[in-house]
């Protein structure tokens, strides 16, 4: 394994600092190219990154992005994986181009496999919730991590021992069983399963590696490891909007656990922030703007999932659940994206604080009927009518959109290390390197 000269030896991980969606694509594609190991540590194929590289656009949900760019790249343990929309991605991103081999690809042996009931149980959950809905992507994410930690999954590791799995088949299928009986639906065809497994296991174990001794080996030869998150911090099953969150950690303690690495691995944590805020799906949304402003946010910032297509809800700028995930996971500096989104707004808000009840809080209350009622609190900045697209350093950017930046960084408490301008890669002031000691 030959790794990149240079001073430098930094780690970095990026994650989501709002609820998703942030643009950690662009910003992670920027990073890997310096990078020589990227890994997904946590999530599964429901997150969606967007990348475009000169005339090409990549859209990737589950391969780290690196892979893009032929740096070695790592599925990590704390990843679910659905190895049939594995094959398929690799199929689509070959079709544009990108080798993928299990020379710069490797998948944590100890990776928990979705599987076709875990999907349909999603479903099956979210038809019958009705009001209740989490707004899941039904791709099974979440009852995979449940059975991950009911000690009922199957791994990556057993695609190389098939023939030995009938006890964890009687464990899985009892379990899911006796759910799918209770929706009314026939149990598990564990012949069609085990054809399944047969059927992709020579396409996955190829790239099955202990990913934790490439990344203590890259870690000691003083490589430059880039972790990449998904989904955001508001997303965190311990620390988002409970119960409208994911099912994994999303913040970037994650990495250690989720890589193999220990935690002083992290590195720079670089929180990717939009210049505004949009969530997708059900939840708490205190800055929502149900209105002719949120429509311009949604159609000036293409604000449709990657992964999904939904639309996205949009708001103005949250400074106070930007401040909780700064806290929460540790971020070091952030890169605010989409700044060129507020071009020829006359006046902006920024959510300083919220009434709930009439009682005043500077942080978001965790119970969801608090957080429903949440009324934001809003601090009013002036515009500006000039362009920002496409600046690349702080001379282009008009005095008073510096101006909006540098108010967030107050009300936020934490530097801005990048400003995206646009979806271009190199459209992006530096102002500190996070791969710099």
């Amino acid at each position: 394994m030959i790794f990149k000269k240079g001073m430098a030896v930094a780690n970095v991980t990026v994650i989501g600092a709002q609820w998703g969606d942030e643009g950690k694509g662009k910003i992670v594609d920027w990073l890997a190219e310096r990078a020589d190991v990227v890994v997904r540590f946590q999530g599964g194929h429901n997150a969606g990154h967007t990348l475009v590289v000169e005339d090409q656009t990549y859209k990737l949900s589950l391969l780290p992005s690196g892979i893009v760019r032929g740096t070695l790249s790592v599925i990590g343990n704390g990843v679910v994986l659905d190895p049939w929309h594995f094959r398929e991605e690799v199929a689509k991103l070959k079709g544009q181009g990108v080798t993928i081999t299990p020379e710069n690809l490797q998948i944590a042996e100890t990776c928990p496999l979705i599987l076709p009931f875990h999907r349909d149980l999603d479903g099956l959950r979210e038809d019958a919730s009705g009001a209740g809905k989490i707004g899941t992507t039904r791709r099974g994410i979440g009852p995979a991590y449940e059975d991950k930690v009911g000690r009922r999954a199957i791994r990556v590791c057993d695609l190389a021992h098939l023939d030995d799995l009938e006890l964890q088949l009687d464990r899985i299928c009892a379990h899911h069983d006796a759910l799918r009986a209770g929706f009314g639906t026939t149990p598990v065809d564990r012949d069609r399963l085990m054809a399944d497994l047969r059927e992709i296991a020579d396409f996955i174990l190829p790239f099955a590696k202990p990913v934790w001794l490439t990344l203590n080996a890259a870690k000691q030869k003083g490589a430059r490891i880039l972790f990449e998150g998904a989904q955001g911090v508001l997303l965190d099953v311990d620390h988002g909007t409970y119960p409208f969150v994911t099912s994994s950690n999303t913040i970037a303690g994650t990495a250690a656990g989720g890589s193999g690495l220990g935690p002083s691995a992290a590195g720079f944590v670089l929180g990717i922030t939009k210049a505004y805020t949009t969530r997708v799906g059900s939840g708490p949304f205190p800055t929502e703007l149900e209105d002719e402003t949120g429509q311009r946010l949604g159609e000036r910032g293409h604000e449709f999932g990657t992964v999904t297509g939904r639309k996205r809800r949009c708001g103005w700028f949250d400074a106070v659940l930007v401040r909780q995930s700064i806290a929460v996971s540790g971020v070091t500096g952030i890169a605010l994206t989409k700044l060129d989104v507020l071009d020829g707004f006359e006046e902006l808000k920024i959510c300083v604080g919220y009434t709930v009840e009439g009682k005043h809080y500077d942080y978001l209350p965790p119970h969801p009927q608090d957080q429903a009622r949440a009324i934001p609190i809003y601090e009013t900045i002036a515009g500006w009518n000039e362009s920002s697209a496409g600046a690349r350093n702080w001379a282009q950017l008009p005095a008073q959109a510096i101006k909006y930046v540098r108010r967030i960084e107050e009300l936020i408490g934490c530097p801005v290390a990048l400003v995206s301008t646009s979806p271009e890669r190199d459209d992006t002031i530096l102002v500190k390197d996070p791969f710099a000691d």
